[in-house]
């Protein structure tokens, strides 16, 4: 009864669930300021607690005291001050968002404002002014003529206040560099990896198709989706036990990412008895939005990557292009290691339970690298750059990759328009080209790629 009266703001994090809600409470602007203001609260109590009825003054040094009119006017000016560094830095922080947004790509938004360096700077600024209001509230009224602990704690916050607007200068100037944005959505991926793919898929995925009822198909039950929206969550584990204990198989027909209709099939399940089960409760392991999330979508942050690709070379920024596919390159390589691409998850018992979407490597790859060559066209610079990542994963990656590698790489040189090419872009490539194919073990496929590329010199020869 109580959610009925809430506004619809906080209504929604109560409808969703424990993890999407500790996610998307981080992606705020006010978590982090919402604790430091209830700690500045904390502080006024024992600020007061110590001038107004411990009477510290009475025990220490005069030098550390001040008498009432003197501590009204610190405390009043420091009101203005802090609050103007507090106005400034926000406006400051506008102005970061607003170029991220025209320049790079409207998600980096959501970046730096979950940033824990930035969260805390504001934190500092809302908590600090709380303070010095409230304290200049009780203090205005107090009939005692000495203070020590107000000015003290004062004087440090407004210090704190000054040297925290030094660092968010500096950290806000230093993030929106090219090479520290690209290499921070490339971390946010890769602990995305290890901390929650690994932990809700890899623990059971298996390479071995084994057993998945599929004599038991002719009892299988549709499950439909009841509302529209992009597919944020799923809770796979519940999904794998709830299948062990009625013992069923279920297979998901769209990935995390997706958006779904309602009345579009979710997804299908089937065993030896299923009569009696209750389709509707399977909705409960898929949390479903208006928006896309990163909790379980390495999609999302693999096209945060391509848009900044894209965008740069919108804005003729071939440097910032190539940064870019070198950070995609290194998030492959993680992909490669850590995933295993098969769509079965299997129970304790080593029984297939769950059958998700297939998602091999090459998948991945032109999710990454698929977008950045379409926008790239005819930049061959560019082109040349992504031939020369994939070389450089070949080199580090298993040899059962090499071949989705070299696919990748035939087909974006074969869409090259060879008549305009400079004779140098036309070398680089090739050398490229070259270091691929020998290190893909396609020696003579590269001959033919040479041979369209000089047809004249290989009919002399």
């Amino acid at each position: 009864m109580l959610k009925k009266f809430l506004p619809l703001s906080i209504q929604k994090y109560l409808l969703m669930s424990k993890r999407q809600r500790m996610h998307e409470i981080r992606l705020t602007i006010w978590y982090m300021p919402f604790i430091y203001i209830c700690l500045s609260l904390f502080m006024v109590a024992i600020t007061l607690y110590l001038d107004l009825y411990l009477e510290v003054s009475q025990y220490t040094f005069d030098l550390l005291s001040m008498d009432a009119s003197v501590t009204r006017i610190l405390v009043s000016t420091l009101i203005g001050g802090i609050l103007t560094l507090s106005a400034f830095t926000l406006n400051s922080l506008l102005v970061v968002l607003t170029m991220f947004s025209g320049q790079f790509s409207p998600r980096m938004l959501l970046d730096f404002i979950s940033d824990k360096q930035t969260q805390h700077a504001l934190g500092i600024f809302n908590g600090s002014f709380v303070y010095v209001l409230l304290l200049f509230l009780f203090i205005g009224s107090s009939k005692k003529e000495m203070f020590v602990a107000a000015p003290l704690m004062t004087i440090g916050l407004a210090f704190l206040s000054a040297l925290t607007f030094i660092f968010f200068i500096n950290h806000a100037s230093t993030w929106m560099q090219v090479h520290n944005i690209t290499y921070n959505m490339k971390q946010v991926s890769e602990v995305m990896i290890n901390q929650t793919l690994k932990k809700d898929l890899e623990t059971h995925r298996t390479a071995d198709h084994g057993d998945f009822m599929e004599e038991e198909k002719r009892n299988i039950i549709h499950v439909t989706s009841r509302k529209s929206g992009y597919i944020q969550l799923v809770d796979f584990q519940g999904m794998i036990r709830r299948a062990h204990e009625e013992n069923f198989v279920l297979q998901l027909h769209y990935k995390v990412g997706d958006f779904v209709l309602a009345g579009n099939e979710l997804m299908s399940l089937w065993g030896p008895e299923t009569d009696y089960i209750s389709t509707g409760s399977f909705l409960s392991f898929i949390e479903m939005g208006h928006k896309e999330t990163e909790i379980q979508d390495l999609q999302m942050g693999i096209h945060k990557l391509a848009e900044v690709a894209i965008k740069s070379l919108g804005n003729d920024d071939p440097k910032t292009a190539s940064n870019t596919i070198h950070q995609m390159a290194d998030l492959m390589l993680t992909v490669e290691d850590q995933l295993s691409f098969s769509p079965y998850l299997i129970d304790h018992q080593k029984r297939i339970r769950v059958i998700l979407q297939s998602e091999p490597f090459d998948y991945y790859l032109y999710r990454g690298f698929g977008y950045i060559r379409h926008y790239a066209k005819d930049n061959h610079l560019i082109i040349t750059e992504i031939v020369r990542a994939l070389a450089l994963l070949a080199e580090s990656i298993q040899p059962s990759k090499h071949n989705d590698l070299w696919e990748f790489a035939c087909n974006t040189i074969d869409h090259i328009e060879r008549e305009v090419i400079y004779e140098l872009d036309k070398s680089f490539l090739l050398q490229e080209v070259h270091k691929l194919a020998r290190l893909t073990q396609n020696l003579e496929e590269y001959e033919k790629i040479e041979t369209k590329f000089y047809p004249a010199a290989n009919e002399n020869t």
